[in-house]
């Protein structure tokens, strides 16, 4: 597959992603003329950088420096509802108080650094499963059980550690290791983080690195051959539009009904419903929009080859009549179930990948440019990387 010069390359726009009038033309383009976004160059990313411990831990250290989406705010979109996790390897808890304030805080008890909870739910207050000692929900310690045993505690200092965090775009955002409190971070708006309602969340575990799974999201090189019977009977075999702004990218998948925007005029063609938009916020989150719901992964390394994953799906406000409600609901299901067979897919290929590291090839992955989304990623990556060896820290662009 070739390009012209008229759609060569991947985009980075200082003021966010292209609207749905520049990007249906781009895409009709290069259905047109049998054509796709490529990258600049190609990349060559050493094998090594999947299997070493020392990079590991850089690379956690590195998510720990930057301000980083912890979980979309509508997971805690009611007061007093709490969401915790592990976020570059420790223990958080994210709270909406009852006056609709987010707070995040370390997931330890002040007393012997207990766990406080896990997952989610709503409570009015939050107590160590321990000794009981319970904290409100703006951190403070409120109980101590015979507190007479500790007579030298000081309350006001003995609340939870607060993290600082902030709520952008749609997301609660942390700064665990950062300078900026609240942080602040560059994030291309996404129109489906608006005003989400959560539908559901899950936990999974992958047999791979965090990279290689980042990976499968961002090129659609891979979509015949992984996807044969999902994906690309609805779609096209490696056509593309890839967007970068600052170090996140946006890979745009096109469905075969979008021919019927040919006959639409420029300025009034609309996407929805009619390509799959898959938003990278650097690192490790991923933001996918399809038809009818939004998926959000959040990828956290464990080890070399093991990574965990937070996945939440997400509708728009649901319609009130019941017809409609039904009709959608319906339809969103057929979506889940659509995301679902695709992702066992990509897990599969990724833990291929993972066990064809043992074989160590020639030392190296090689992306083409049609994987301009990837390199970007690395580029961003070795960027971060360079700057923690060099004692700085990079602010975003």
């Amino acid at each position: 597959m070739t390009t012209d010069a008229a759609t060569a390359g991947a985009t980075e726009r200082a003021g966010g992603f292209l609207d749905d009038a520049g990007l249906a033309d781009r895409l009709l383009a290069h259905i047109a003329n049998g054509t796709t976004d490529l990258a600049p160059a190609t990349w060559r990313e050493p094998t090594a950088n999947y299997r070493d411990e020392q990079r590991l831990a850089d690379e956690v250290e590195v998510l720990r420096r930057l301000p980083v989406p912890f979980c979309p705010s509508a997971a805690i979109a009611t007061p007093a509802s709490y969401f915790a996790r592990t976020a570059a390897g420790r223990e958080l808890v994210a709270v909406r108080d009852r006056e609709g304030t987010v707070r995040v805080f370390k997931n330890a008890c002040r007393h012997r650094g207990t766990a406080l909870t896990s997952g989610c739910g709503s409570a009015g207050t939050l107590a160590c499963p321990y000794h009981g000692w319970v904290y409100r929900l703006d951190g403070q310690l409120r109980h101590v059980p015979n507190s007479e045993g500790f007579p030298d505690l000081n309350w006001a200092d003995s609340g939870l550690v607060e993290v600082p965090s902030a709520e952008i775009g749609g997301f609660v955002v942390v700064d665990q290791d950062g300078t900026s409190d609240p942080p602040a971070i560059s994030m291309p708006r996404t129109p489906a983080m608006d005003t989400p309602v959560l539908l559901g969340h899950s936990e999974g575990t992958i047999r791979a690195n965090w990279k290689v799974f980042l990976e499968s999201f961002l090129e659609g090189y891979h979509i015949k051959s992984t996807h044969r019977e999902t994906f690309f009977p609805f779609g096209y075999d490696n056509i593309n539009a890839v967007e970068h702004v600052g170090p996140h990218s946006r890979v745009t998948f096109p469905f075969r009904r979008i021919e019927k925007l040919r006959d639409v005029a420029p300025a009034d063609r609309r996407l929805s419903g009619l390509v799959t938009r898959v938003v990278h916020i650097f690192p490790t989150v991923v933001i996918a929009e399809l038809s009818h719901h939004t998926t959000v992964v959040i990828i956290e390394p464990i080890d070399v080859e093991t990574t965990r994953t937070d996945t939440f799906q997400l509708v728009s406000a649901a319609p009130t009549a019941t017809g409609a409600s039904s009709e959608a609901s319906a339809a969103t299901q057929r979506d889940l179930d659509f995301v679902a067979r695709g992702t066992r897919e990509d897990q599969e290929m990724a833990a291929a990948v993972q066990r064809g590291l043992d074989s160590d090839v020639d030392g190296h992955f090689n992306f083409g440019l049609f994987e301009g989304a990837v390199t970007h990623f690395h580029e961003n990556l070795a960027r971060q990387l360079a700057e923690l060896h060099g004692g700085h820290r990079v602010e975003e662009a």
